[in-house]
């Protein structure tokens, strides 16, 4: 089967593209039949952009040569005057410009999402560590006060201690007052009934040395 199809020609990133016809089971860059002109896709200034044998196309396709889509679009370019063609390539290229405009702002409000994002994550955790250093600064501040009130907890039984210790000294030390006041006491009978006997006794001697002597005489 014969096609109309475009052969790749040109440099490297710099594109360049016969019109061709050709056998289909031949490589696309390959063998040829017949050349109906060129595709400069790249073309800039007076560069000539394409130049197309629209005759000779009318002829192959009345032989039954089959058009790729590339070559139909370029075909219908080429039937256009000069003005309207200029027309079609501005408007294709004001949408193109409009296309990447539309891209270039996608990317721009993707970048402003995710610096808010990040600035929103930022704001959190900066407000999760004020949280934590003011409740790391609380925490303390309890522990302390429990801490202050225990002494003087413990200072209170302490006062009243000594004051209960000296009650049962002062009524300790009142007994050992009246003790010795009690034993003088008895000391002082027992003096006086030892005297007793002996003054008993003394005159029971007299009586007996005087009936010894009366005995005598």
């Amino acid at each position: 089967m014969v096609v109309v199809r475009l052969a790749k020609s040109g440099a490297k990133k710099n594109p360049y593209y016969f019109i061709t016809v050709a056998d289909s089971r031949k490589p696309r860059d390959g063998a040829f039949i017949e050349r109906l002109g060129f595709f400069n896709p790249s073309a800039k200034g007076s560069e000539e952009r394409m130049r197309f044998n629209v005759e000779r196309l009318d002829h192959w396709i009345s032989q039954g040569a089959q058009l790729s889509d590339k070559v139909k679009e370029l075909a219908k370019d080429a039937r256009l005057s000069p003005d309207d063609l200029q027309s079609k390539l501005d408007a294709k290229k004001e949408k193109r410009n409009q296309k990447k405009e539309a891209i270039k702002a996608k990317k721009i409000a993707e970048l402003e999402a995710q610096a808010k994002e990040n600035e929103e994550a930022k704001a959190a955790e900066e407000e999760s560590q004020v949280a934590e250093e003011a409740s790391a600064e609380e925490t303390p501040a309890e522990e302390e006060a429990p801490a202050e009130e225990t002494p003087a907890e413990e200072e209170a039984p302490a006062e009243e201690t000594p004051a209960e210790e000296e009650a049962p000294a002062a009524e300790e030390e009142a007994p050992a007052e009246e003790t010795p006041a009690e034993e003088e006491a008895p000391a002082e009978e027992t003096l006086a009934e030892e005297e007793a006997p002996a003054a008993e006794e003394t005159p029971a001697e007299e009586s007996e040395e005087e009936s010894s002597d009366d005995e005598k005489k």
